[in-house]
């Protein structure tokens, strides 16, 4: 018989927007991942954050309230229809670990509701509209990979996605995919300008990612315009996707409109890849004690 880790699996990539309204959202992410199982996905990632709009666009300390622990309520619901519909669910959420204590974090439920386990994100940036340091400490976890019922998965979080050695490392721990919850997009007064440009190194990073790996990564993002009363808002850019251990993009969703990708993945494509592209094999790991580093003083 085939190992777990060897069969193909279809994932199911969600992407929606989200409203003012906590439970609104939760009700449509447990909708949306109906859909995603009856469409055939048997491994379906939410969004990062989806049970709120983006908080993190000012430092508000009434906005920890959005938090919540894990185990909770919306882990609950996610893990009864995780075990009703037989999937596998990424589910990005505010964490409240303790008072005073809040991470960016992904618990992974696999296919008879239990939960696996959990990813806090590792990489906090501090943008103008992303000022994640006031609320998310760094995950203390490390980087993880996880044997579903399905295949073998790894999840980072958003800010996670352009650093390589975050996906080397889950990758070196034998996941078939790499799944990225994110929340990302224009800020409306550069979009003309730098637009384009931003979304193709987004996509290009994840695709090199896919490349350097010989793995499969698939990244999950909002969409919709989020704009408070004090501040300029956030157009989410979408364009969720799925990219093969060659960085070819197998599926891709618009810009704008809430949409589930479903598509198969097979992991004996990542056997095929390797062996032609030898990465693995040709990495010289007894010269790499630098990197480690934060800079190599001249």
């Amino acid at each position: 018989m085939t190992p777990v880790s060897q069969r193909p699996f279809r994932v199911g990539l969600v992407q929606m927007s989200c409203s003012t309204d906590p439970a609104e959202n939760l009700e449509k992410a447990v909708n949306k991942v109906r859909e995603a199982a009856q469409a055939g996905a048997q491994i379906i990632c939410l969004q990062e954050l989806f049970r709120s709009q983006y908080f993190c666009r000012k430092e508000d300390a009434e906005l920890f309230d959005l938090a919540e622990p894990i185990p909770g309520e919306t882990t609950a619901a996610m893990a009864k229809q995780a075990k009703e519909l037989g999937v596998v669910i990424v589910a990005s959420l505010f964490e409240k670990r303790a008072e005073g204590l809040y991470h960016n974090t992904a618990a992974i439920l696999d296919a008879d509701g239990e939960m696996l386990g959990i990813y806090r994100k590792m990489h906090i940036p501090d943008d103008p509209l992303f000022y994640e340091k006031f609320y998310f400490t760094p995950g203390d976890l490390g980087f993880k990979a996880w044997d579903t019922r399905f295949g073998r998965i790894g999840v980072l979080v958003c800010w996670d996605q352009w650093y390589p050695e975050g996906a080397r490392l889950t990758a070196m721990q034998g996941a078939n995919i790499l799944f990225y919850p994110t929340a990302i997009g224009w800020h409306p007064a550069e979009k003309a300008e730098y637009g384009p440009r931003q979304l193709d190194a987004w996509q290009t990073i994840q695709r090199s990612h896919a490349i350097a790996n010989g793995i499969y990564v698939a990244a999950v993002n909002r969409v919709g315009f989020e704009k408070g009363p004090d501040d300029a808002g956030l157009e989410f850019w979408g364009n969720s996707f799925l990219a093969d251990p060659q960085g070819q993009v197998l599926a891709k969703a618009s810009s704008d409109l809430e949409e589930i990708l479903v598509h198969e993945c097979d992991p004996r494509e990542m056997d095929t890849v390797r062996r032609n592209w030898p990465f693995f094999r040709d990495r010289r790991i007894d010269h790499y004690g630098d990197i480690t580093k934060r800079w190599l003083d001249k």
